[in-house]
């Protein structure tokens, strides 16, 4: 297999790739390709196919059908020589718990024939974090420095590409924002980074993104391309009682979608005449209190949901 930088076309291509257990059907027609330059989000929820489609691309699951090359090589048939072009971090933490923050390294750079020195230079950013315990056994760190040591695990071979399940579940907001910053240090260094995840906010720091639900992608396209796409205008609500204000809502004669985020209501009509005064008179003549109704632009989780076709029911 060439070094990656000296073959053409995209870092991934993926074609009509199928895939069952017994009667559940996990992947079905998933086509989609990844750029040498990118950072690559699949977005879905938990169980939309994530993991099954990244053991395909990592070789260690076949597919029942279509194609998919990686790094110029047929997944399937190159897989031996693959597997030493990528690096993988799983979304459950899959290192050695018994041994120590160094030990664990060491052991995989022993695996890949290389050593922590050949390759501290890709990893010495994120290695700083978690070397003031690198006598720590890996099972006795939280959950950012497992991730930290994760990574430089997936890293210390120097992979073409690199693929992360669900890097930053679990961990807190300062973890998965330090994260994110090493991603982007990555791709400086010319790694290819696929990355999962079920936090729709974290699909905007991707170049591109495919969103991915029951086992079928939604769209494919940059962040901004995708929300430009959201059809109707959509209305921020929120008042003193959530619950009657989302059965209230979906009352609305000119209801379309209603949907619960967080402390409002996203609310889409069924054409574009709504206007934001005409909901807030609604809303007061039922005598809700404290009421904000506001036209916002619509976000990933937004387009998200308008595609599944599914609206929250009261």
């Amino acid at each position: 297999m060439k070094p990656f930088s000296d073959t053409m076309g995209k870092a991934i291509d993926v074609i009509k790739i199928g895939k069952r257990f017994g009667e559940i059907r996990a992947l079905e027609q998933v086509t989609f390709d990844v750029n040498s330059t990118d950072i690559f989000g699949l977005i879905g929820p938990v169980v939309a196919g994530k993991t099954t489609l990244f053991r395909i691309i990592t070789t260690l699951m076949l597919p029942d059908e279509g194609s998919i090359t990686v790094l110029g090589s047929d997944a399937v048939k190159g897989f031996r020589e693959l597997r030493r072009h990528i690096g993988y971090m799983p979304g459950r933490f899959s290192l050695y718990h018994d041994l120590t923050v160094e030990e664990n390294l060491r052991f995989y750079a022993t695996v890949f024939g290389t050593t922590i020195r050949q390759n501290f230079d890709l990893i010495s950013d994120i290695y700083s974090h978690i070397e003031p315990f690198k006598n720590r056994l890996a099972g006795q760190l939280s959950g950012g420095m497992k991730q930290k040591l994760a990574l430089s695990c997936a890293l210390i071979h120097k992979p073409d590409l690199l693929v992360l399940d669900e890097p930053t579940t679990g961990v807190d907001a300062v973890s998965r924002k330090e994260f994110w910053k090493m991603l982007k240090r990555l791709k400086e260094k010319g790694i290819t980074i696929l990355v999962s995840t079920p936090y729709m906010d974290e699909a905007t720091l991707c170049d591109r993104v495919a969103l991915i639900q029951g086992g079928r992608i939604l769209d494919v396209d940059t962040p901004r391309r995708i929300t430009e796409k959201f059809p109707r205008r959509i209305f921020q609500i929120s008042s003193d009682e959530m619950p009657r204000l989302i059965h209230d809502l979906h009352n609305f004669p000119k209801n379309d979608s209603v949907f619960a985020f967080g402390r409002f209501v996203h609310f889409t009509g069924t054409d574009d005449e709504v206007e934001t005064s005409e909901l807030d008179k609604y809303l007061e003549a039922l005598n809700h209190t404290n009421v904000l109704v506001e036209e916002i632009a619509p976000g990933i989780e937004d387009v998200f949901i308008n595609l599944m076709g599914t609206p929250v029911k009261s």
